[in-house]
């Protein structure tokens, strides 16, 4: 089997801003494999938060390029879960889709609907900003009145703020926020009663993966999500009394194949789903489309972010997202 991996630079509409940090670009991992017939391909995103650079990632990739008989099952245990294993886990569930003739959904046996809604995301800014980012995306995006909105908040004075801007030029959205492990658990106490007031729906990763055991002690009026907490199916057990919700992200599981088996427990568990994504493009959104068919909320705008995507990208038709075409993956 061949085995190729590249970098790409896919320049972002405009600076793209969480409480972390910023960027101006994606840089992604494409990964393809061929059995000599067929092509299949996965794209991964490093993120230095998870130790990862582009480099890192290549070097991952190379160094099991040599490994005969090369299967999903066995990657599972050649490489840990992370940007490198994504892109060839999916890549390889490409190539088996390209070379049995049957799409991805079909040889996982799970359901896949038309379309799904997705959040779309508002980067960091002050409350004016944000509020103005809220009312462009209604109309750069199709979604007409705006209805689920995603809202990075960085755990300073202005977060109620922010939140109460966007409200009120979006009275009709359903919203979400994510503290990317920001708050304190004053912070936490002090605005979400308000948020509640104001319709949030669910709070995802309020506090450091590190220190979220804080969340047994506190009141939980809305939903409180893992992210940065939750990658594998491993780490279910220490979630519980802390989230209720778990965000599965491809470029956290490893691919495809565990986020699956996460899905799956997370729902045997009683945790709530949300399916998300980082900045990437169609190629990565395609994979995680798959799970988003019952899932409780989905946020897989990556695309919606770049200044250009892929040729024949995953459609977004007015806010939703369709069937990603064959042309592109699976």
């Amino acid at each position: 089997m061949f085995i190729g991996a590249k970098e790409e630079i896919w320049p972002l509409k405009q600076p793209f801003r969480i409480s972390r940090g910023s960027r101006t670009e994606a840089r992604v991992v494409v990964v393809t494999v061929s059995d000599g017939k067929h092509l299949g391909r996965g794209e991964g995103i490093p993120l230095a938060r998870y130790n990862q650079s582009i480099a890192s990632v290549l070097a991952q990739i190379e160094s099991i390029k040599s490994e005969k008989n090369l299967d999903r099952r066995g990657l599972q245990e050649l490489l840990p879960a992370g940007a490198a294993r994504n892109a060839l886990d999916c890549a390889l569930w490409d190539l088996e889709a390209k070379a049995s003739g049957k799409r991805v959904w079909e040889l996982a046996n799970i359901p896949i609907v038309p379309e799904v809604e997705t959040s779309f995301t508002i980067s960091l800014d002050t409350p004016v900003k944000m509020s103005a980012a809220a009312s462009a995306a209604a109309f750069a995006q199709g979604f007409g009145v705006p209805r689920i909105l995603k809202l990075k908040l960085g755990g300073d004075d202005l977060d109620l703020s922010r939140v109460q801007a966007v409200r009120e030029t979006a009275p009709a959205a359903r919203l979400l926020i994510d503290a990317n492990e920001s708050w304190s658990p004053w912070h936490y106490r002090e605005i979400v009663p308000t948020l509640k007031e104001l319709r949030v729906e669910l709070i995802e990763q309020p506090f450091p993966a590190h220190a979220d055991e804080v969340l047994e002690t506190l009141d939980h009026p809305l939903p409180v999500c893992a992210d940065e907490s939750c990658h594998i199916t491993a780490d279910l057990p220490h979630l519980t009394n802390r989230y209720e919700v778990i965000n599965v992200k491809l470029d956290k599981t490893g691919g495809l194949t565990e986020a699956l088996r996460l899905c799956s427990r997370a729902r045997e568990t009683d945790f709530k789903l949300l399916i998300g994504c980082m900045v990437c493009t169609s190629l990565a959104i395609a994979p995680a489309r798959l799970l988003a068919s019952t899932a409780n909320w989905v946020d897989l705008d990556g695309p919606l972010l770049l200044a250009r995507d892929r040729d024949h990208p995953v459609p977004y038709p007015n806010g939703k997202i369709g069937i990603p075409p064959r042309e592109l993956w699976g």
